[in-house]
């Protein structure tokens, strides 16, 4: 088999604003690439990029994309190592797009297997019941929207803070008060924090009865992780601290987090984002699979990670519910209220509706 050419789309999704402690996005940045080969199967992949996290655009993306396409054309895709690799020689960086390029090669050869990815991976399928996000706003106005998805069924929410400490301690507390202490609370502050605030935040909390603290600082106060740990109560996950399986063993040799979150564009995809499992769960460091903003495409392919993985304990795949004013998907994850679940197809099962590629900007490489 051999790749014949690679289609890129600029596969933008209009969206309801939606804020975090690094900014605001008001449509998702994603693209769409098929990489094609000689017999009857294509492979599809997704990534969406968030620029104040990544440091990737949508435009950084697009033009990565047709570089990769060129170096991959003519080449056995279902030798993926060696693909990704490929790559990996072309540019140190740029995981975002990696993992669309990831994920299209690893949904051809399960075609080509003509097995469901997780299947393909060695999973198998299991309850996975999906957080739902609230972006920051004022506090009453959050606490609201917490209300909002308790009446709609969701059982565990997550928490954006990390733009002010002291009205962070407002938003958590009015949200609490709203819902009672039923709800599952996890808060999630980008990096938004410096030690002293991040301390004095997750100490004033204790008695909220917060399930963890994703990310409390900035990457660069990360030699501060371990202290902030010891600290507290509260149990931290990585985020943006942790984009490799390199990072994750520094991360747990220096008792830094007590979980870590695996995104596919900050790993590159799928097959860094197994190293990065196998090691936290060799070490017992429990795993998150989240995403940014993508579609219910690359979600299928996070869903089915997450059935291959038995050391991923939290799910954060609620991006497709977070505003997104259009669903551009055949096929792929249905939500049952906050419960995921897919078809048995080969591969990702997921792919864009034609009528909506029609209005995507499009390049064949």
């Amino acid at each position: 088999m051999k790749i014949t050419h690679t289609d890129i789309y600029r596969f933008s999704i209009p969206m309801e604003p939606f804020t975090i402690a690094t900014g605001t996005m008001d449509f998702a940045q994603n693209v769409l690439v098929r990489i094609y080969t000689d017999s009857e199967h294509y492979g599809v992949g997704e990534c969406s990029a968030f620029p104040m996290i990544v440091g990737e655009t949508q435009e950084t993306c697009l033009a990565m994309a047709k570089d990769f396409a060129g170096i991959l054309k003519g080449k056995d895709p279902i030798a993926i190592t060696e693909r990704l690799q490929d790559l990996h020689n072309f540019t140190a960086l740029n995981s975002t797009i990696k993992s669309a390029f990831d994920m299209a090669l690893y949904d051809l050869a399960a075609k080509k297997q003509g097995q469901p990815l997780y299947r393909f991976l060695g999973g198998e399928k299991r309850v996975i019941e999906t957080d739902i996000t609230i972006g920051i706003a004022e506090p009453e106005q959050m606490a609201d929207l917490a209300a909002k998805y308790q009446k709609q069924g969701a059982r565990i929410l997550k928490i954006k803070l990390g733009k002010d400490p002291d009205l962070d301690l407002l938003r958590i507390r009015a949200i609490r008060k709203k819902i009672g202490e039923q709800i599952i609370l996890r808060i999630d502050a980008n990096q938004g924090w410096n030690f002293d605030d991040a301390l004095r935040c997750l100490n004033s909390m204790q008695e909220l009865n917060i399930e963890f603290c994703e990310q409390p600082m900035r990457t660069w106060y990360d030699d501060k992780l371990p202290e902030l740990k010891q600290q507290t109560n509260t149990k931290i996950m990585a985020d943006e601290s942790c984009y490799n399986h390199h990072d994750a063993r520094r991360l747990i040799n220096s008792g830094s987090c007590d979980y870590i979150n695996i995104k596919f564009a900050k790993s590159g995809g799928i097959n860094e984002g197994l190293k990065i499992h196998q090691m936290a769960f060799e070490s017992g460091i429990p795993c998150m699979i989240g995403s940014m903003l993508e579609s219910r495409i690359a979600l299928s392919a996070n869903l089915h990670f997450a059935y291959a993985c038995p050391g991923i304990k939290y799910f954060d795949l609620d991006t497709c519910l977070l505003g997104h004013l259009v669903d551009p998907v055949s096929g792929g994850l249905n939500y049952d209220g906050f419960f995921l679940d897919i078809p048995e197809t080969p591969g990702i099962g997921a792919d864009a509706d034609e009528g909506f590629l029609k209005s995507c900007e499009k390049w064949s490489i």
